[in-house]
């Protein structure tokens, strides 16, 4: 077990994570989309995302979901293993802006050996993204 990351028996419900601030930026945006392999318009063309309503680019739910993962296996650590996500897109992410990521212990499972983290990804407009992860964490010593 890497020596930073968290056990099952020091996790206790209620437990919240650190806040992470993240800059949304037309690289992260298009980057995000590129890599995922979606290929749709709106999150690469301003032109594009302008004519179907919108003021630039967005974010793609895959780079949400990455994200949001990313958040989870940086709090819990290196040998934690995400077995479930179940996330929800609200207002959307758009360069210029900071998606703030919060959460909190909400379930454990004593059998699994799983923490359930409820999360959510705030920008200036609102909820962008809401749900939950159920992470797989070490039993420890």
């Amino acid at each position: 077990m890497s020596h930073n990351t968290l056990d099952f028996q020091s996790v206790d419900i209620g437990d919240s994570l650190p806040d992470l601030p993240i800059d949304l930026t037309v690289s992260l945006i298009v980057g995000g989309a590129l890599v995922s392999r979606d290929f749709t318009q709106v999150h690469h063309s301003k032109k594009a995302a302008q004519d179907a309503g919108m003021q630039d680019v967005f974010m793609n739910i895959l780079t949400t979901n990455g994200l949001v993962g990313r958040y989870v296996t940086d709090w819990a650590g290196s040998d934690a293993r995400i077995t479930a996500v179940s996330i929800k897109l609200g207002t959307p992410n758009l360069p210029g802006d900071t998606m703030t990521m919060t959460g909190a212990v909400k379930a454990k499972d004593d059998a699994a050996g799983t923490v359930e983290v409820e999360v959510t990804g705030k920008n200036a407009w609102g909820d962008h993204v809401t749900g939950t992860v159920t992470v797989a964490l070490p039993m420890g010593a």
